[in-house]
């Protein structure tokens, strides 16, 4: 049985991994960590596990305890903790946080897309960065082009997220009030997720020097991203389906369809689903995932599986709802 021990435990993220790792048949969660609300049962901030769990917060770090350590932590924050705690060796680590996506001397995590880093995860990595939700999205639409040297014209992009992509701190911008009803954009071609994007894409094709025009929104719905990619390509529809079928024909939770997909097709799922169409001249691609769960702690509970050998699916086998 892995014991899983989780900081930053009070967020979203972690209310999901939460919700994930207590109906995972190889994990038993240790503690999870939040100062502000130590002592307090997990179902006062995570209402939706009432009846799950018997769980309580804790300002303790009990490092005996656990086999792998989860950081929910804000960005910007897992750093200060490793630099403030001495994590045992044999304890590995899931950063869910933006901490260590970009490679870096002395910064041994591994990227944590396992589509595309899925053998170092298996051969012994011990410390990972998830990587950000609309860079999961964007990566997992681009990759297959990537690795045959595709990505040869600017890459644009309009992607939409719901409002849990910005935590659970309010701001003015995720209250409900301004939120509801409306759509709006930010961060246009300067959205932190573009460095871990293109570090990911030149190291499938190392020629890759295109510009990646990225305008994020600011959806009003809870959960999900869809991403709609396009750019010039002179290959052929078919050919193209080829090689996006032929990538992710070995991996658990992507997959391409003839039908352009809704949001609620991956919502609630560990899923990424893309639709690829040419039109005069332009490639097209459609990339949906729920950004909680593929695109954070879906990916950590994968990234987990792969660590510690666990068959990939296990702990995910989750559904859409029907509406």
């Amino acid at each position: 049985m892995i014991r899983a021990g989780i900081i930053g435990g009070a967020g979203y993220t972690a209310g999901e991994l939460i919700r994930l790792l207590i109906n995972h048949p190889d994990v038993e969660i240790a503690w999870v960590h939040s100062t502000s609300n130590a002592g307090n049962p997990v179902t006062d901030i995570h209402q939706g596990l009432i009846g799950d769990t018997t769980l309580r917060f804790t300002d303790k770090l009990d490092w005996d305890a656990i086999d792998v350590l989860f950081c929910c932590t804000p960005h910007g924050k897992t750093r200060e903790f490793m630099e403030s705690c001495t994590v045992p060796e044999d304890v590995k680590i899931i950063d869910l946080s933006a901490d260590y996506r970009l490679a870096a001397e002395g910064n041994d995590f591994v990227y944590g897309l396992p589509e595309l880093h899925r053998k170092p995860l298996v051969r012994g990595a011990k410390h990972v960065a998830n990587p950000g939700c609309f860079a999961t999205a964007i990566q997992l639409a681009l990759l297959p082009l990537a690795k045959n040297l595709l990505l040869n014209a600017p890459i644009h992009i309009t992607a939409i997220t719901g409002s849990t992509g910005a935590g659970v701190k309010p701001s003015a911008t995720s209250h409900f009030s301004w939120r509801n009803d409306n759509v709006s954009i930010y961060k246009p071609f300067r959205h932190q997720h573009l460095a871990e994007i293109r570090q990911s894409l030149v190291e499938l094709q190392s020629s890759f020097k295109q510009d990646i025009n990225f305008i994020p929104v600011r959806g009003c719905f809870s959960r999900g991203i869809m991403a709609v990619i396009y750019m010039d390509c002179p290959v052929e529809l078919d050919e193209i389906r080829r090689l996006y079928e032929d990538y992710y024909d070995d991996h658990s939770f992507t997959f391409v369809t003839d039908k352009a997909p809704d949001l609620k097709d991956v919502v609630n799922t560990n899923k990424c689903i893309i639709h690829l169409e040419k039109i005069d001249g332009k490639l097209l691609i459609t990339s949906v995932i729920d950004n909680l769960v593929k695109g954070a702690s879906g990916q950590a509970v994968h990234n987990m599986n792969l660590l510690f050998g666990l068959q990939e699916r296990v702990g995910l086998m989750l559904k859409p709802s029907a509406f």
